[in-house]
């Protein structure tokens, strides 16, 4: 059996959708959440599904103490839902090509530091775009600039408000993001 951990910073229903789809699979389980945030929902979520989670702050994640958790849980695959910190070297030194990331936009457009959630979908409005979507990509050293592993697009209405689009891009996550990680966890062997 896959172990999954995911690190999520929010409402944490990027992390539920996974959970619950790799609950009675055999192919994987989510062992763990992790969160910078001690009240961010995924916490509520993560306890409703019985999956033990640990909170930590942004020194933890640049120390060891982020490092030396994940080397106790072992994960085959870390996947980043909704995590806004940026992830340090020495982890993804640690777990090469093992950790994941979905960006609300079609990379490299509307990616780098502060390009998250709403940002973005109000950066897409208001530049007029036709088209926004989900990038599902691996997570190096920089901002959004891992290799693309998948995207989906979504056509961008001319009338569509940022909350719109936001809830377009949300309805790909929800049907994409948990079958990309499946078929990473496939073809790794």
């Amino acid at each position: 059996m896959k172990r999954i951990v995911i690190f999520a910073s929010g409402s944490g229903s990027n992390a539920e959708n996974i959970i619950t789809h790799f609950q009675d699979s055999g192919l994987a389980k989510v062992v763990h959440v992790l969160t910078n945030k001690k009240d961010a929902k995924v916490l509520d979520r993560a306890q409703r599904l019985q999956v033990p989670s640990l909170i930590f702050n942004k020194e933890e994640l640049n120390n060891n103490r982020v490092l030396d958790a994940l080397k106790r849980l072992k994960p085959d695959l870390i996947v980043l839902a909704g995590f806004l910190l940026k992830f340090p070297e020495q982890i993804i030194e640690e777990f090469p090509n093992k950790i994941i990331n979905v960006h609300p936009a079609l990379l490299p457009k509307y990616g780098g530091k502060g390009m998250y959630g709403n940002n973005v979908h109000k950066a897409v409005v208001a530049n007029k775009e036709d088209k926004s979507g989900i990038t599902i990509h691996y997570v190096n050293e920089n901002y959004d600039e891992g290799a693309i592993i998948f995207q989906a697009e979504t056509i961008v209405d001319e009338n569509d408000t940022y909350e719109d689009v936001a809830a377009k891009i949300h309805a790909l996550e929800q049907k994409h993001f948990p079958l990309v990680i499946e078929q990473i966890l496939n073809t790794d062997v």
